[in-house]
């Protein structure tokens, strides 16, 4: 995986979980990549967003069983990232939401 903030935040994720977090503790959520660490994905937000994160939380997310026919298979893996900031900070991607 190349180390660049680009390639390790791959988008914001906009659910109304995610906005009500957002209201009540200054909370962001994005889809993250899979290997990236919790200090990798804080960098990257600094880096990104020119915000300094308090807290990084990241969760694992195994891909669902899915079936074609009598073939089976899973959907893809996914990584979440739930970072706090301190209270006056913001992000621009999520406000107006």
């Amino acid at each position: 995986m190349d180390k660049d903030a680009r390639n390790i935040i791959i988008s914001p994720l906009l659910t109304e979980k995610a906005l009500k977090l957002k209201a009540e503790t200054n909370s962001y959520t994005f889809w993250v990549h899979l290997d990236a660490n919790k200090i990798e994905i804080g960098k990257a937000i600094e880096e990104l967003f020119k915000v300094r994160p308090l807290k990084v939380r990241t969760f694992n997310l195994m891909g669902k069983p899915k079936r074609l026919g009598r073939w089976t298979g899973r959907k893809a893996k996914k990584k979440k990232a739930i970072v706090k900031l301190k209270e006056g900070d913001t992000i621009a991607v999520f406000e107006g939401m």
